[in-house]
């Protein structure tokens, strides 16, 4: 069953980096537009390198590749030693949920414009904490030595 959620995962981080985590507008009278990871990171790209690169890997890279290992584990195709490694990468993973969480609370102290959370911030947030737990219990399960 474990194996089946991570599997999940590969399809669902994708589809949460594409889904709106917030809406966004400048004045109350105004729409909203929708800001997600992958709209995000467009923008960085644009202005702060640095940052683009930082939220590239906590947003993108590090669950993703956490995912894939977690898999590899799971049909013994890599050593359950890689677990741990594995672990910290799901630690950076949060931390880019930590960040969006400092963005709106932010913006919404600023008072500019309305800013309201999206289904996608709540799926993005669900994944990580999905790979997390299959982490966790795939450490419980393996050997240890």
């Amino acid at each position: 069953m474990l194996k089946f959620a991570n599997l999940a995962l590969l399809l669902l981080f994708p589809l949460a980096w594409a889904a709106p985590l917030l809406r966004a507008g400048l004045l109350p009278f105004f729409g909203l537009e929708g800001i997600s990871v992958l709209s995000g990171l467009q923008t960085l790209w644009r202005t702060d390198v640095f940052l683009a690169l930082l939220v590239s890997f906590l947003a993108l890279f590090a669950p993703y590749l956490k995912v894939i290992g977690v898999a590899l584990i799971q049909f013994d195709l890599a050593s359950p030693r890689l677990l741990p490694t594995l672990n910290v990468l799901g630690k950076l993973a949060m931390a880019d949920i930590f960040l969006i969480a400092i963005y709106i609370v932010v913006a919404k102290g600023v008072g500019v414009g309305r800013l309201e959370t999206a289904w996608g911030l709540y799926l993005f947030t669900g994944c990580v904490a999905a790979s997390f737990a299959i982490s966790h219990l795939e450490m419980k399960k393996a050997p240890r030595g």
